[in-house]
């Protein structure tokens, strides 16, 4: 580690260990986070060979670029027009590659794996948004906590980057205990039996569905998961409120605004905001209402919905997706993400919100742990993940939905791959291969209640499925495979929910 390197991990250490979250999290109301991101801007212009270059070559001189209007001028930077066209060691200050003391794997899902350096400092930052999910919807801080680590580990970027951030909470003070089965299905279920009754609550962190297949094993196995406080981190994928209440159900937790945590985040940036009580109690309000939620999101789809620290992730929104600026041992400025959705002052959602008659602190309560007037970031995802069907864009999630209602949710786990295909007649039609719980078989019956319920999803969730789609072609056809099937549904890898 170079001299710079350990201070960069020194001041992150002093802030992280020495400031409680509540410190943490209220400095963008005294600070300036346009001021943070423009600084950043010139210390990677100045100290990253990369980005000097990436500058030089589109004519930018940095000593212009003076005020924050000239910051949003700046070129944008991209996976594939930055970080996969330079070496890897040209995107670490002083072109160094041992600055770094670990490299991370991208899972992939859009092309061919990507390297990233990290380091120590990188990791506090991250374990902020660890700590303010752990402190403000689990009170981890005052009950002892198994956290229960389900994402792959390995190379990949999730598991290690999660079991790093919970074991930095145990040494800031928290009662959290690790312990890393990874994906490994059985191998969680022993731990859990195990280690579970020697804590106050369990905390299982991974991907949504994998997740519910742990549950759902798990509950087919015997276990009563009711019996002990659940809690979930969740990662990687859009869900619907369906599913929140579903698998709360599923493990007897009765607080829906706190037991399950997503996190926003890309394997390029670290975790980039996550969602919190007030943002849960929106996002379940406008569930309900999706042409309020069209007012303000400007969309059908419900996206995610993630509180962030600007001075940690500064945001922008270009053309209606997002890009942010972070610092890191590979500093990112401007970084174009591709994720489709956009942003909202904390003042400025509520009062979208009070002229559609909701006042989230009515269910809150105005003494509510961890409601904090951090901005907001919604997310749709990204647009190469959707299918297009007669003009119309079919989303993941809305076929999601259509899996979590009442008459087919206790015989599928709800992953799927959503294609659109031609048929012998040469006319396209929409399919859904639909994952069979564990034990459960499928008929003719079964696929045609699936079918059903997700064209009815898409019918009320997807204004242009419902108007665009003639609608003698608009239930799927369903084919229903067995659990674990090796070539759609194979154990151990992310999931890809469209080919």
């Amino acid at each position: 580690m170079n001299v710079e390197t350990q201070a960069r991990a020194t001041e992150s250490l002093q802030r992280f260990f020495g400031q409680s979250i509540d410190e943490v999290l209220g400095r963008h109301l005294r600070a300036d986070p346009e001021g943070a991101a423009l600084a950043l801007f010139h210390d990677a212009a100045a100290s990253v060979p990369a980005y000097r270059t990436f500058l030089a070559e589109r004519g930018v001189i940095p000593a212009m670029v003076r005020t924050f209007s000239h910051f949003k001028a700046l070129p944008l930077t991209a996976k594939a027009s930055y970080v996969a066209e330079r070496p890897l060691a040209s995107l670490v200050r002083g072109g160094n590659l041992a600055a770094s003391d670990m490299l991370a794997v991208s899972s992939g899902s859009t092309g061919r794996p990507t390297f990233w350096p990290r380091a120590l400092a990188d990791e506090f930052h991250v374990a902020m948004r660890f700590e303010q999910v752990f402190h403000d919807s689990f009170e981890a801080d005052r009950r002892p906590t198994l956290a229960i680590i389900c994402f792959a580990l390995g190379t990949w970027v999730g598991g290690m980057f999660t079991t790093a951030c919970c074991r930095h909470l145990a040494v800031k003070g928290y009662p959290v205990t690790t312990v890393t089965p990874g994906n490994n299905k059985d191998e969680i279920l022993r731990v859990f039996a195990d280690l579970a009754p020697a804590f106050e609550q369990v905390v299982l962190l991974g991907y949504p569905p994998f997740l519910k297949d742990v549950i759902d094993t798990g509950r087919a196995r015997g276990i009563d998961w009711s019996r002990h406080r659940i809690r979930l981190v969740t990662a990687g994928e859009v869900f619907s409120e369906a599913w929140r209440t579903l698998v709360a159900e599923r493990v007897g937790a009765d607080d829906l605004l706190r037991f399950c945590v997503s996190l926003y985040g890309t394997a390029d940036g670290g975790v980039l905001g996550n969602e919190t009580p007030l943002s849960t109690a929106i996002r379940r309000f406008l569930a309900e209402r999706p042409e309020a939620a069209r007012r303000i999101f400007g969309n059908d789809r419900l996206p995610t919905l993630a509180q962030y620290d600007p001075l940690s992730r500064f945001f922008e929104v270009k053309n209606g997706t997002l890009l942010f600026t972070a610092d890191g041992t590979a500093p990112l400025v401007r970084y174009h993400i591709s994720d489709e959705g956009g942003l909202y002052r904390c003042d400025a959602l509520l009062a979208a919100l009070a002229e559609e008659g909701f006042d989230p602190f009515e269910v809150l309560g105005p003494e509510a742990r961890g409601v904090r007037p951090l901005p907001f970031v919604y997310v749709f995802g990204r647009s190469h993940f959707t299918v297009s069907f007669f003009g119309a864009n079919v989303f993941p999630e809305n076929v999601s939905l259509g899996l979590e209602g009442p008459a087919v949710r206790d015989f599928v786990t709800g992953k799927f791959v959503l294609e659109v295909k031609e048929g012998a007649d040469r006319d396209t039609y929409l399919s859904v291969t639909v994952e069979l719980a564990p034990g459960e078989v499928t008929n003719a019956g079964r696929e045609a209640a699936v079918a059903e319920a997700i064209a009815a999803a898409l019918v009320r969730q997807n204004s242009e499925y419902a108007n665009y789609v003639p609608e003698e072609r608009r239930v799927p056809r369903v084919v229903l495979l067995p659990h674990g099937d090796p070539e759609q549904f194979p154990a151990g890898v992310k999931h890809r929910y469209t080919r």
